[in-house]
């Protein structure tokens, strides 16, 4: 005997995390709507595998930090940006997946005046920023979508992945910021602004960051 429940019911602890087998494309985006946009959980959907997450209760989450160095680089070098936060990116019928963060930067002419992204539209995004995630199915959403490059930041460390031949390969160079050491500037930043604050960080990081990619 089956039995059945809504999808509201389900009470995720923080951290946590449920995988349910074998839905469709359909029963994934009638769980989107069952769950709605006001929610804490994030999603992920591979091949008829859906990860609900519950992100962990904690001030200042690294992801945010990382978005708000991102812009900064980005700002003193003179780049357009375009930050779409966590929108839902689908690639019917095999993966969908909702980032921490995500970026346009090469492509952020192409994004202007975008009010709901559709990839059979626009290109994904140029950066994806995920924290505190253990999942392979996550990587293999995010290779379905094809966004090129990939950040993981976990346990105080940051990992970069690649997009080449349609896999992802972990590297410590960005394609985005060649010049820059981000495995071993991020970890250090990020801590110092849950310490000191992340517009002391930032003041701090605009000040110190010319002088790294003269």
């Amino acid at each position: 005997m089956s039995v059945t429940f809504p999808i509201q019911a389900i009470k995720l602890t923080p951290g946590s995390q449920i995988t349910i087998s074998n839905l469709s494309w359909q029963d994934f985006e009638q769980i989107l709507i069952d769950l709605g946009e006001k929610r804490n959980s994030r999603v992920t959907y591979y091949r008829g595998t859906l990860e609900i997450m519950s992100p962990l209760a904690r001030p200042d989450r690294p992801h945010r930090i990382i978005a708000d160095i991102v812009k900064a680089i980005l700002d003193i070098q003179g780049r357009d940006w375009e930050d779409f936060g966590s929108t839902t990116l689908k690639r019917p019928p095999l993966a969908g997946i909702e980032p921490d963060t995500c970026f346009y930067i090469e492509n952020a002419q192409r994004v202007q005046g975008c009010t709901r992204l559709d990839l059979k539209q626009y290109p994904p995004p140029d950066l994806a920023i995920e924290a505190d995630v253990t999942s392979k199915t996550t990587l293999e959403a995010y290779e379905a979508i094809g966004v090129p490059e990939v950040w993981i930041y976990e346990n105080q460390q940051l990992k970069i992945y690649l997009l080449c031949d349609q896999s992802y390969t972990e590297t410590v160079n960005s394609r985005i910021f060649p010049e820059l050491s981000l495995t071993e500037i991020i970890p250090q930043l990020v801590p110092k602004a849950i310490d000191l604050g992340t517009s002391k960080m930032l003041r701090d990081l605009r000040t110190s960051l010319p002088s790294r990619l003269s």
